[in-house]
């Protein structure tokens, strides 16, 4: 393996990395920082040459994002999700470009569904007392957070990443 190679696989490989951290990011504090999310675009800036893409194809790829953007921010506008889960989602665009993004977006879709019933079930339920030394359960327990929307991002990308490019250059 060169060392082109290497640098490929270890970029690539960041991209699923940092979509579980986000997800347990969310999970935990229920916001994603904007350093997370800057850091996966800035990153597939640098690894979609070494895979091969083309200009066109990146072109192509933020043009996608900038699609997912609008509906996530108008989303983020209607209170249905919060504004670092539509930057996450705009940044996971770019990685999945217009080839993945239907299936990205019908899974996170699904799994964002379950999750919300999962935290609706799960805020109906008395807290048990040994929870209340978990601040961030106990966060997720109140009725007026947030559902931690990354995890159905985290979801949807790791379902969708092995059909890529980016998995074919890990391989």
């Amino acid at each position: 393996m060169s060392s082109s190679q290497i640098v490929t696989s270890a970029l690539t490989i960041m991209f699923p990395a940092v979509m579980i951290f986000a997800g347990i990011m969310d999970l935990m504090t229920l916001k994603i920082r904007n350093v997370l999310v800057i850091g996966i675009a800035v990153v597939y800036f640098i690894a979609a040459p070494l895979v091969g893409l083309s200009l066109y194809e990146m072109g192509l790829s933020m043009a996608v994002a900038g699609m997912v953007l609008a509906v996530s921010f108008g989303f983020f506008a209607a209170g249905w999700i919060g504004g670092g889960d539509a930057k996450l989602a705009t940044a996971t665009a770019l990685w999945f470009g217009w080839d993945h993004i239907l299936p990205y977006l019908i899974v996170s879709t699904l799994a964002g569904g379950l999750l919300t019933l999962a935290v609706i079930g799960f805020r109906s339920m008395l807290l048990p007392a040994s929870f209340y030394s978990r601040p961030w359960i106990v966060k997720l327990h109140e009725s007026k957070s947030g559902v931690p929307y990354g995890i159905a991002f985290a979801i949807g990308a790791l379902f969708v990443f092995p059909d890529t490019v980016w998995f074919k250059a890990l391989i």
